[in-house]
């Protein structure tokens, strides 16, 4: 039975993982989540916090023996006992392959649908269209594999439920109104289920299932960016102003609405550090959003190179420098997603192709970057550099013909790689 203290925010989803694991284990937690004690944006990343916790991230948790520990489903597999974990080997293997399912196939969609509907990104129409389908994917495995089954894996509660019920909250209280969701019996039940289990409640409280599917309001939008809406898509990017923050902790408000106001508090950010630099003829919002809308190879690339103003914006080729590292296709998706978002703050200076080579065990990521200035970005701030030392960064001329094919291919997603195939793209808009 694991004991300590988790570090983090109110009403963060991923915390619940931990929490409920401690309390079917009987682990006793001390959550550390309100000002002075704990405030996001500025505790986590004091030089203290981050000796111990080297991302800065929350929930982090650190037990009275003395063990440290960064992301949700490591600190809720300490958390666990046995029953959770999985008593034999196939059952363990097989809650750990649900707890990947939830993070790499329900998670971002979730995020690129949800968090517009909560103010805290941009809308992108593709991108949410796309998720919604993606979410419709997930919901109908599941509701499959729970058409005989009451838990996902054996005959109680483990970490393969507690994990998918978490990365489905937001979508059950957000936007799988009751005609979406109808059609997914087993999917619903089972999350009934899971978040009326004694242990769960006590945690996640009185869980209202959505009425009424939400969407993005762009008033709300602008109130939560201060003002300063940019460009932004897809991923997975759960964040709230500091300010929403603050008035939850120094005033200890009531807790908002969900309908108002968000769970996903970010630190304040700093002056823009691409303030100093000329703006030039290039509109990065009007690229990317011909390349989101128009067809790529006719409209978008023409597009491109007919207003690309080189004098005032580069190009730059990325390739990952430790591809011996990357194994399943899945765990190097999500490598490019998080390095996506945190780099939020270059977005609308930014855009970017990324693409991921070969298949599961084989596999690599190099991509097309262009970006405001003509220097390497990540040097501007502190806050851009938490992965660009993980890639080779070379910046291409773009009067040059080999360079002009090298963009074209990597915005198409097909050309000459090398004899590298394409498995799948990320684009950074």
């Amino acid at each position: 039975m694991a004991s300590g203290t988790l570090y983090t925010y109110p009403e963060n989803f991923r915390a619940y993982k931990a929490q409920i694991a401690a309390r079917y284990s009987g682990g006793k937690v001390k959550v550390v989540q309100d000002a002075p004690a704990f405030k996001f944006g500025e505790t986590n990343k004091s030089a203290e916090f981050l000796k111990k916790f080297p991302t800065g991230k929350v929930p982090a948790f650190e037990s009275d023996s003395g063990v440290k520990l960064f992301e949700s489903n490591a600190i809720a597999y300490f958390l666990a006992n046995e029953e959770l974990r999985g008593q034999t080997p196939a059952d363990a293997a097989c809650i750990q392959q649900w707890i990947h399912f939830a993070d790499s196939e329900i998670l971002p969609a979730s995020c690129t649908w949800v968090f517009p509907c909560m103010g805290i990104m941009a809308f992108n129409k593709q991108n949410t269209e796309r998720s919604k389908e993606e979410v419709k994917r997930a919901l109908a495995i599941l509701n499959a594999q729970l058409a005989t089954r009451t838990f996902l894996v054996g005959e109680r509660i483990s970490l393969a439920d507690i994990t998918v019920a978490c990365n489905l909250l937001h979508l059950y209280q957000y936007v799988l109104e009751p005609a979406f969701r109808g059609e997914y019996v087993n999917t619903n039940r089972w999350f009934n289920t899971i978040i009326n289990q004694p242990n769960v409640k006590a945690v996640i409280g009185d869980f209202k299932l959505c009425e009424k599917m939400a969407v993005f309001d762009n008033k709300k939008f602008q109130e939560m960016q201060g003002g300063k809406a940019g460009g932004k898509s897809g991923g997975n990017k759960e964040k709230k102003t500091e300010k929403k923050q603050e008035k939850k902790q120094e005033k200890k408000k009531p807790a908002a609405d969900p309908e108002e106001e968000d769970d996903m508090p970010v630190e304040k950010p700093s002056k823009d550090p691409f303030a100093a630099l000329p703006k030039g003829t290039f509109v990065m919002d009007d690229w990317k959003k011909t390349y989101s809308n128009e067809d790529t190879a006719t409209v978008a690339l023409p597009y491109f190179w007919k207003n690309f103003d080189k004098e005032n914006y580069s190009i730059w080729f990325a390739e990952y420098k430790y591809p011996e590292k990357l194994k399943k296709i899945f765990m190097t998706c999500n490598l490019v997603g998080g390095m996506f978002q945190r780099l939020d703050r270059l977005r609308k200076h930014a855009f970017g192709s990324v693409l991921i080579f070969g298949e599961n065990d084989n596999n690599s990521i190099s991509g097309i970057w262009v970006w405001r200035g003509q220097d390497l970005a990540f040097e501007l701030s502190p806050d851009l550099q938490v992965d660009y030392e993980s890639y080779d960064w070379v910046k291409l001329n773009p009067d040059d013909e080999a360079t002009k094919k090298k963009v074209n291919d990597y915005f198409l997603w097909e050309g000459d790689f090398g004899g590298k195939v394409v498995n799948q793209g990320k684009v950074y808009k």
